[in-house]
Order: structure tokens, then C-alpha cells, then sequence
């Protein structure tokens, strides 16, 4: 029986409930509030946000299943002959509160068009205010293990690819410590699209117990206010990148989506100061300096 994308949207649907009552256990405080839409041109989604937590200040995990037809712009875009489609994944966004617990993106997906063309994309990302090695070291080591189990080429591979993706060209800076990401895997002679379709749920399983562990370690450690600052400038820079050159928010923008779940991605506070420059030697310089292409986290 081949796969359909009705059971690919269902099991993204249990991936974002499962998620999010994972978020919820390591908050300790705050629920997720689901809000259901339906998209105009056709399907829906529900977009579930978490705010003002112990550990989360805003997140939001969205999950979508939409269909119908495609402007021009977007087929031109991207280099497609059939105008029908059908899209369905999960987006998750998370600013915490400490300055010190890092923002993570995720997003797997699915897009099929009318004339049977199709493929999987997706990710995820991390967005330390302050890079922390070890952090690093264990967020990537196990974004390698997901990926080693189905091709030893992917990690290294789809690394590259999330550090030129996350990058903001106009800073000249990445916007985190990237991850993977990749985008139109399809079945070729290597890979079926059943075994395509594992690692992305592979890739989504990922998700929860690694930033846990990330988040639980961190949750608690002290700061100031001048962390703070610095906490508002970073997600400053991740603002810039998901409206500039963000292709998810360009997309669900150029296809008619819902605002609210496309700008979810945005944190609730955020600062731009003029021609910041950190203290010689702080911990600010020293995330600065370390924003770079080609960091390979994994390895020792």
C-alpha cells in the first residue's frame, strides 16, 4: 500500500500534540492554547501556543494541512509545472525565558502536487543567546545520530546546508549554531519514499528529548539584567532572518496563510540598540565571534 498524504498529515497532527505535551511536563506551568483555522483556499491547521511559563515566555507549535491552487509568483519560485498542491506539516518556534536556555526551530513537511511530484523537507536549528559547547557538542551529536541510522552522508550534508540556510547575510553572521535542514528529498535509487518518510519522523522524534535535556540543564542558571539585553538584541537578529529570508514565512505570505501561525515564529519581547558592540572578552564577544560557517560541532 503506498503511502498518502493523509496518513503523513495524521501523523504530523499526533507528532504536534505529542510535542507539545513534552514542552508542557518542562514548563511545569503553562498550557498550550490550540486555536483551529481553515484556510480560505482550502484545509486548515491548528496553530498551539504556550505563553508566559516558567521556562517558556512564548512558543508556538503549529501544525497545517492545506491544499489548492498555486499562485504565480510561487510556481515560478519554485520551478513548477502544476498549479494544485497540497502541504502539510509542523512548524515549532520557542523563546524562553532565561537568557541562557536557547531558542529552537523545527519544521518537517510534506508537499504534493496535482500531478503526483512530491517531496519532504525540513529541520531543526538552535539559537543559543550565548553558545555554550556543550550544548552545541550534544544538540549536534544527536542531530547526527538521527541522520547516521538512515545515510552517513546526511549529516554532513544537511549541516552545510542549515549553515548557509540560517545565515544573515546582512550581519554576515549565522543566526545560531544551526542543525540540519534539508528540503526536496525524494524517492531516488538510494532511497525509497517509505524510507524518506522514517527519517523525517525520525527527525521530529529528535525534537523533545534533545531540547529537554538542553533546556532542563539550563533552565535554572542565574542572570541580570544585562543578560536580559543581550537576550532581546539575539532575538533581534532572529526576527530579521525569519522576515527577510525565511522561505516557510514567504511562503505561507505568498499562499494566502493564516497571519497569526506564520508570525507565531516572532518573540513577545525584542530590541534593536544602535551599533551595539560587546565588551572586549565578554561572553557577548565571544558568541559573536563564534556565529560562523563550517563549526564542526559534533566531532571530539
Amino acid at each position: 500500500m503506498s503511502l498518502s498524504k493523509e496518513e503523513i498529515a495524521d501523523w504530523f497532527r499526533q507528532l504536534q500534540l505529542h510535542i507539545c505535551s513534552e514542552l508542557e511536563s518542562e514548563d511545569g506551568k503553562a498550557k498550550f492554547e490550540e486555536d483551529s483555522w481553515e484556510r480560505p483556499g482550502g484545509g486548515g491547521g491548528h496553530t498551539r501556543v504556550i505563553q508566559h511559563g516558567n521556562v517558556f515566555e512564548k512558543g508556538g507549535v503549529n501544525f497545517s494541512a492545506v491544499h489548492g491552487e498555486l499562485t504565480e509568483p510561487i510556481m515560478k519560485a519554485l520551478e513548477l509545472n502544476d498549479r494544485n498542491f497540497f502541504a502539510t506539516g509542523v512548524s515549532i518556534v520557542i523563546h524562553p525565558h532565561n537568557p541562557f536556555v536557547p531558542i529552537i526551530h523545527m519544521n518537517v513537511r510534506y508537499f504534493e502536487l496535482g500531478d503526483g511530484t512530491y517531496w519532504f523537507g525540513g529541520g531543526i536549528d538552535l539559537t543559543p543567546h550565548y553558545v555554550q559547547t556543550d550544548d552545541a557538542k550534544f544538540f549536534h551529536q544527536q542531530l547526527k545520530n538521527t541522520c547516521d541510522r538512515f545515510d552517513a552522508n546526511y549529516y554532513p550534508e544537511f549541516k552545510r546546508w542549515a549553515d548557509d540556510y540560517f545565515f544573515i547575510k546582512h550581519r554576515k553572521e549565522t543566526r545560531g549554531i544551526g542543525g540540519i535542514f534539508f528540503d526536496r528529498l525524494k524517492e531516488d535509487a538510494g532511497h525509497s519514499k517509505q524510507q524518506i518518510w522514517e527519517f523525517v519522523k525520525a527527525v521530529g522524534e529528535t525534537f523533545a528529548p534533545t531540547y529537554r535535556s538542553i533546556v532542563s540543564r539550563n533552565k535554572n542558571a542565574s542572570y541580570t539584567d544585562s543578560n536580559l539585553k543581550w537576550r532581546n538584541l539575539r532575538r533581534g537578529r532572529y526576527v530579521e532572518f525569519n522576515l527577510v529570508y525565511d522561505k516557510g514565512t514567504k511562503f505561507g505570505l505568498e499562499t494566502d496563510g493564516r497571519i497569526e501561525s506564520i508570525l507565531m515564529s516572532l518573540p513577545e519581547n525584542a530590541s534593536w540598540v544602535y551599533d551595539f558592540r560587546p565588551t572586549k572578552n565578554s561572553l557577548e564577544a565571544d558568541t559573536l565571534n563564534r556565529l560562523i560557517k563550517g563549526v564542526d560541532w559534533a566531532a571530539g
